[in-house]
């Protein structure tokens, strides 16, 4: 398969946000006096931030709206995204490479685009990406292949054609219910979901350095 594009997730796929949103979580559920269960980051990973914000409501029985608890998580995480989050080791090198040998490259990620946009700047990269997706731009989160599928359009590129990096299962699964091809990328707060990741996905790399090494799904041919 030539492939044409490749989109890539943001937190714990293309940057190294582990413990970032888990701190953030434990602070806004302990200012109303909530312990955050086991299960809920696992929960909310694959949804975007007004998803997440239904789901959190209802399952504590806050009394915040969807507006005001999705702007209270942007907030919090605006500072960290625009100084404090780097990209993987390896991941500038290779969106580099994809891009000098002319695949086109773009997001679909859960983060809004100030977010996004943050990040990605402050890491020296935006430049690079020729199209940036957020779960936000769909009707529905990334657990449906609906965001993938416009991330698919924005790039002028058929869904078959695309690759896909991702470290969540669910959304592995929604990558290839809209035809593309899936590489899970190792994340160690996704760790307890690994096996179930690599089930998911076509193809696997616990690192970018071992991408490049390997050259995965004929990546390597384009390199």
């Amino acid at each position: 398969m030539q492939f044409e594009a490749a989109l890539f997730d943001l937190d714990g796929t293309l940057i190294d946000s582990k413990g970032v949103w888990a701190r953030i979580d434990a602070e806004f559920l302990r200012k109303r006096g909530i312990v955050p269960p086991d299960d809920y980051m696992k929960e909310v990973s694959s949804k975007k931030f007004s998803e997440a914000a239904v789901y959190t409501i209802a399952r504590f029985g806050l009394n915040d709206t969807v507006e005001g608890l999705s702007a209270e998580w942007l907030e919090m995480a605006r500072a960290e995204y625009g100084t404090n989050i780097f990209l993987k080791p390896g991941a500038g090198e290779f969106l580099r490479q994809m891009k000098q040998c002319g695949l086109k490259l773009g997001t679909v990620s859960g983060l809004p685009h100030a977010l996004s946009d943050a990040v990605l700047e402050h890491n020296g990269v935006r430049t690079l990406f020729d199209a940036f997706t957020s779960a936000d731009d769909a009707v529905r989160g990334k657990e449906y292949p609906d965001v993938y599928l416009l991330a698919a359009r924005r790039l002028g590129v058929e869904p078959e054609r695309c690759v896909v990096f991702e470290d969540v299962t669910a959304c592995a699964l929604s990558a290839r219910e809209a035809g593309m091809t899936v590489c899970a990328v190792y994340d160690g707060q996704s760790d307890p979901e690994w096996e179930a990741l690599t089930r998911a996905a076509h193809f696997s790399a616990r690192s970018y350095g071992e991408l490049r090494e390997t050259g995965c799904f004929g990546i390597g041919k384009l390199l």
